[in-house]
């Protein structure tokens, strides 16, 4: 919207260009052909006019850039729909969106573009937590709002508008808090597979799991290595682990792609798993497939990262347009689900009724 008088005054800049082109294109012709000149000249006159109401129409647009982590999951594919679905150009929106791969540098450059390009609002899904200030402090000079939607940044607050996402060190505390109620003081020797390192969805489910692992004599966490949120990743790393050890009895994946490969590397090498298995497997998103599997048995936890988040960004970029203050933090409310015929208190059981009731 900043740049729509600018654009106005161009195109009229460039109207007035054209009708100088044809009126010396006019006075070159023969004088027998000025009538037929004439009568397209009258043809043209009302699609003008027709013009300017369409003019005005998109001066409520609103134009949005989104600079996404990737494409590494299906939970990212779900978040990217849901943000493709809302910013919708029925909804008022216009939506530039960047896939950055899961390139940090490639990511700066998109905020940086969308700066340039004067978009209103700026959404970015951060994928390393480091390095923003510059970017943000530019941003910010240039007057665009910036929210920082999903996973968060180590940068000075006052730079951004907002925080939307799920509590990541919540996340990783309930899947603790469940374990413990699960194994009910035996003991656990611990395979964890995190995400990508430097995101801030790693580091919150780790520090909160190794919360409550730290509450626990009988447990030890044998490895942790990043499996990049990704199924290969989580089968590369799983693999390394049945070469490295023999007796562990907990397997925890930051995701559920990195479950599926992990399960993937367990089946080659004969090891059981779930409920009726030796290891107990626990998993992070809850999406619709990480769902079937707990509701199947083989994932024993899954504990929600709900990506449908895209609503409250556009809530709050409605309140900023209206020039009221929105709060600084989101936080997006997620539960945690269990295979059947186990209970909790922590998390939801399993049930066809629930896995229908899912949107992603």
């Amino acid at each position: 919207m900043k740049k729509k008088l600018a654009l106005l005054l161009v195109a009229s800049m460039t109207m007035a260009t054209l009708i100088g082109c044809g009126a010396k294109e006019e006075a070159a012709a023969p004088a027998a052909e000025a009538p037929a000149a004439e009568e397209e000249a009258e043809a043209e006159a009302p699609a003008e006019e027709e013009a300017a109401p369409a003019e005005e129409a998109s001066d409520d647009v609103i134009t949005v850039g989104f600079a996404q982590v990737g494409h590494e999951s299906d939970w990212r594919a779900a978040n990217t729909q849901n943000y493709q679905d809302v910013f919708s150009a029925e909804n008022g929106f216009e939506l530039t969106f960047v896939d950055c791969d899961n390139d940090n540098a490639a990511q700066l450059e998109a905020v940086r573009s969308f700066i340039e390009q004067e978009l209103d609002y700026i959404c970015v899904a951060p994928i390393e937590t480091a390095g923003w200030d510059t970017v943000l402090q530019e941003a910010q000079d240039a007057g665009i709002p910036v929210l920082v939607v999903d996973r968060s940044v180590d940068a000075d607050p006052s730079l951004y508008a907002t925080q939307i996402g799920c509590d990541m060190v919540a996340e990783g505390e309930t899947a603790g808090n469940w374990l413990a109620e699960y194994l009910d003081g035996k003991e656990a020797k611990i395979l964890v597979i995190e995400g990508s390192v430097g995101a801030s969805a790693t580091l919150g489910r780790t520090e909160g799991f190794n919360n409550i692992a730290a509450q626990h004599s009988e447990w030890e966490i044998l490895d942790s290595q990043s499996g990049d949120f990704t199924q290969a990743g989580g089968q590369e790393v799983m693999e390394s682990y049945i070469k490295s050890y023999k007796d562990f009895n907990v397997v925890v994946c930051q995701n559920d792609n990195e479950a599926y490969g992990a399960m993937d590397a367990m089946d080659a090498a004969g090891i059981t798993y779930g409920v009726d298995g030796d290891v107990i497997i626990i998993s992070y998103d809850a999406t619709h497939d990480g769902l079937q599997y707990t509701l199947d048995g083989k994932i024993t936890c899954n504990v929600e990262c709900n990506p449908l988040q895209a609503t409250f960004a556009a809530d709050v970029i409605k309140k900023l347009e209206a020039g009221e203050t929105v709060d600084a933090v989101t936080v997006v409310k997620d539960e945690a689900f269990v295979a059947p015929g186990v209970t909790s208190q922590y998390a939801v059981t399993m049930s066809d009724e629930v896995l229908a009731g899912r949107k992603y």
